[in-house]
């Protein structure tokens, strides 16, 4: 019964991940990219913290404050502002399929920090992968957003290394606390950035601060709680293969919402992307490379909310 209501969790969380993608799009024209950042962040953090008090989130260690530094810099102060400002023109379902590809940077990563072993499987799936971007990338240059289409690719690498950064953290803590831990930096990081953004949060209308807040509750805030669960009590290769139904579901939750029709060279790209981490998260260095266990509260290590 347990493994089910897990399972349920996990196809929740996808989601609730895919929608964040059109929900961005509706969402950053009214709140501007920090202007939105900043109230997704801390409506997430004021969640989390009060989830928190509940759960007794302890709190963390000062020499685990690095750690935690560098998790809220990557994973929520440069990933939300990049996301944000690319999806001003780049479609959400594209930046669903580009984003995906973060878990080939996590690899790099994890090689460089944590001396991870690299296998010809992980040679060649990264390799079909960013063959799949590029695809992708090249689709949308025709349509004079090369800076956005940047800006989502450099999202997808700060997701990518934000992955094998929570590592250390948690083998000594709860996923719900490494998530807190992170959003609250994040929302710290971001808090100089505000003055910037007043106008933008000053016009906005109750459909901008609407979208905010459902980002900061719902994909952000519930996405990580639900997830941790999933990651609990689902087995490690279980859990992490649902996060490939988030580009396709994006996709279509995009096409529904935003009325957005994926080009046909998309589609292939985004093939590509899956089929390459794919391949890359099944070969021999699963163990060794993404997926190492992680202490008794989650088995692997926890994504970023789109």
């Amino acid at each position: 019964m347990k493994h089910q209501r897990a399972a349920a969790a996990g196809l929740v969380v996808v989601l609730l991940w895919a929608s964040a993608f059109p929900a961005i799009q509706q969402a950053v024209p009214q709140m501007g990219t920090i202007g939105l950042s900043f109230t997704r962040l801390a409506v997430a953090t004021i969640a989390l913290v009060t989830v928190g008090l509940r759960a007794r989130t302890r709190v963390p260690r000062r020499e685990d404050l690095g750690w935690i530094l560098a998790c809220g810099f990557f994973g929520m102060f440069s990933y939300q502002l990049l996301l944000n400002f690319s999806e001003r023109h780049v479609p959400a379902g594209t930046a669903s399929i580009i984003v995906a590809a973060a878990p080939l940077v996590s690899i790099a990563v994890a090689r460089l920090l944590f001396n991870e072993r690299i296998t010809g499987y992980t040679m060649a799936g990264s390799a079909v992968a960013l063959c799949g971007v590029t695809t992708v990338c090249a689709a949308r240059a025709g349509l004079s957003v090369s800076n956005s289409v940047w800006a989502v690719v450099l999202a997808m690498i700060v997701q990518g290394v934000y992955h094998p950064l929570q590592r250390p953290l948690l083998r000594t803590y709860r996923a719900i606390e490494v998530a807190t831990y992170s959003m609250v930096a994040g929302t710290v990081m971001t808090l100089p950035l505000v003055p910037f953004a007043w106008s933008s949060l000053a016009q906005a209308s109750g459909a901008g601060w609407a979208g905010a807040v459902y980002l900061g509750l719902v994909p952000s805030a519930l996405g990580f709680v639900l997830w941790g669960f999933a990651a609990t009590h689902l087995p490690t290769a279980t859990v992490t293969s649902l996060l490939y139904l988030v580009p396709p579901v994006a996709v279509l939750i995009a096409w529904i919402w935003l009325h957005e029709v994926p080009t046909p060279v998309e589609l292939a790209g985004g093939l590509l992307v899956l089929a390459g981490v794919i391949i890359v998260t099944r070969g021999p260095a699963v163990g060794a490379a993404l997926h190492r266990p992680a202490p008794a509260s989650v088995a692997v290590p926890e994504p970023t909310a789109p």
